[in-house]
């Protein structure tokens, strides 16, 4: 098995995928090393989405996406992303997670659980789907108390508390009170997000409006325990008969794996990395970021489609770097 390349690429979601493409039509020995199946983050995903953006907005190395709506669902973009993985025959070893990244002079050593290789470049596309934002709150760690969901029908016929106001939280409580469950929404500003997806906030504002879902604005959890879920909301405390607690509140990108590896964070809440926007590299010299990683916690900045250009930058940067340097 090879282990010395031009690149290794860590993550093989959209934009991993992406840069091995652009590598391998540059002709870089280059390798993508993912923890899980192709996508993995995507793979994920609740069953039912359906992305916020279009499916030509979707495609990478304009390969045509074709949905059977304007706006793909979950198994339709696993499906595509997929396919160009196999036609294109990408160098990608999949369930192999890399835990260390080190650099000694000019050469990179990336240490997975399965093997080690050396890389002159390495490119970090790992996303933030992989750490949520937890509550910080006693009873957490339950067993009922959830931070991914999948779908509705685990939860019919029970009372389930969904907690956030963006788009993974509401579309899970419009699905689950649908399947028969009784659901309250648990947001911890005055409002539903104004970046829910435009066809899908009117929904809830009408059921809440309605009373189907009864929703807790300004309100925070203080714990959660067996039975119940123990709120403060105005200023009140509530406690609310519960089954479930579906703590879909966001997610954050891997800091200290990227701090780990010398890549400078801004010292706000940010935690803004630092690259070049022109190249995508990094303060570390032949390390280069890629997708919604680059967003530190502002992970709403960044998508498949703004991103995807990021492969082109890397790429066209490593082979100038390396006419310069021969």
């Amino acid at each position: 098995m090879k282990t010395e390349f031009d690149m290794v690429i860590v993550g093989g979601g959209p934009i991993g995928i992406a840069c091995g493409l652009e590598a391998k039509k540059n002709g870089l020995n280059y390798l993508i090393l993912e923890k899980g199946p192709i996508v993995n983050s995507l793979f994920h995903y609740p069953s039912n989405m359906q992305f916020f953006s279009s499916s030509e907005k979707l495609e990478i190395d304009e390969i045509p996406f074709i949905s059977n709506e304007a706006k793909p669902k979950r198994d339709e973009a696993l499906e595509y992303y997929r396919r160009i993985v196999t036609s294109n025959k990408l160098n990608i070893h999949l369930f192999e997670k890399v835990e260390n990244v080190q650099k000694n002079e000019n050469v990179f050593t990336i240490v997975s659980d399965k093997a080690t290789y050396t890389s002159k470049q390495v490119v970090i596309s790992t996303g933030f789907y992989d750490l949520p934002n937890l509550l910080n709150v006693p009873g957490e760690n339950l067993e009922k108390v959830v931070h991914y969901y999948d779908n509705p029908h685990y939860y019919s016929g029970q009372k389930v508390a969904v907690i956030g106001a963006s788009n993974s939280a509401i579309d899970a409580a419009l699905e689950c009170w649908r399947k028969g469950a009784e659901v309250s929404l648990i947001i911890r500003g005055s409002e539903v997000g104004q970046r829910v997806k435009y066809w899908v906030r009117p929904d809830i504002i009408n059921r809440i409006e309605e009373g189907s879902i009864k929703a807790y604005y300004n309100t925070t959890i203080k714990s959660i325990s067996k039975d119940h879920i123990n709120l403060t909301a105005k200023g009140e405390d509530i406690a609310i008969e519960n089954d479930f607690v579906l703590a879909l509140t966001g997610y954050k990108p891997n800091f200290k794996f990227l701090e780990k590896l010398g890549v400078n964070t801004s010292n706000d809440e940010k935690k803004l990395p630092e690259y070049n926007p022109d190249t995508m590299e990094t303060n570390v010299a032949g390390l280069y970021l890629a997708g919604v990683i680059c967003g530190g916690m502002e992970t709403h900045k960044w998508f498949i489609e703004n991103s995807r250009i990021h492969a082109k930058m890397i790429v066209k940067n490593i082979i100038s770097s390396a006419i310069t340097t021969s």
